[in-house]
């Protein structure tokens, strides 16, 4: 039987549970074959030498910083991916001495998925323009809710500083998002700063970190009885996803009902 490997590339690591959750399924379904590792790149200079040094090399998947950065490195984009313009899982194929790599966006399945049926419609706020947030972004037009992105470097229309976050912009949007790293183990005390005493009960905080289990986000939330949820479903979700693609002889995903295109926004 043919041996690959799949693995997750980033930088840095260390909070990551992917390869216990793969080679844990990956045995479960009887895929004694393939196996799932972890490669942390400090740079995306080292891509290609990874890619080549390892024949056995099926699949990858993509965290941060490289889930944008990562598209110039790749032959071709699922469709979806590149109306996102960021790129979570790489599809490997290998013949005739030559490598074909194809990248895939999974987060904003996981996304679409996770809450679909837990919100009421409602403006939502975007907190971060990184890559994980465009994959939220095309979610959330999906289902069909208005949204700004909030940073810290403000670029174009429709992105507001956090320090334009007023009480009537709190209000005005009960659905808000942290696509950011802030709160990400071991900084769990670190919140996005944005003025919770304006939130209340109708509110949902989501949180796409899943370690720790609550965020200063998450807790911030609970204080005031919104609604929250961590990230860790749409972790199992996309990671699911990806699973399908590492798997399957397939090469296109159709997980929503419609595409939407996305405006370039620029990364935080």
């Amino acid at each position: 039987m043919e041996k690959k490997i799949f693995g997750l590339i980033g930088y840095p690591l260390g909070h990551s549970w992917s390869a216990a959750y793969f080679n844990e399924k990956f045995r479960n379904e009887g895929h004694a074959s393939k196996s799932y590792q972890l490669f942390p790149l400090a740079s995306l200079d080292e891509f290609q030498a990874l890619i080549a040094s390892l024949p056995e090399l099926a699949g990858l998947n993509v965290t941060i910083p490289y889930k944008e950065r990562i598209i110039p490195y790749l032959d071709q984009l699922d469709e979806t991916a590149r109306q996102i313009g960021a790129v979570n899982t790489i599809k490997i194929t290998r013949e005739k001495g030559h490598i074909h790599t194809k990248g895939f966006n999974t987060d904003a399945a996981g996304f679409y998925l996770t809450v679909k049926d837990h919100i009421k419609r409602s403006n939502a706020l975007i907190l971060g323009t990184g890559g994980a947030s465009k994959a939220v972004a095309f979610a959330l037009q999906n289902l069909q809710i208005r949204y700004s992105f909030v940073s810290r470097n403000p670029r174009g229309a429709g992105t507001l500083s956090y320090n334009e976050l007023t009480v009537d912009i709190i209000k005005d949007n009960k659905f808000i998002i942290n696509t950011t790293p802030v709160g990400m183990y071991p900084n769990a005390g670190d919140c996005p700063p944005i003025p919770y005493d304006a939130i209340g009960k109708d509110h949902f905080l989501y949180d796409l970190i899943y370690n720790p289990e609550e965020t200063g986000f998450i807790r911030q939330g609970k204080i005031r009885h919104a609604q929250t949820m961590n990230g860790m479903q749409m972790l199992i979700n996309q990671a699911d996803l990806a699973y399908e693609i590492f798997t399957s002889s397939e090469d296109t995903t159709t997980w929503f009902p419609v595409h939407y295109p996305l405006p370039p926004q620029s990364s935080d």
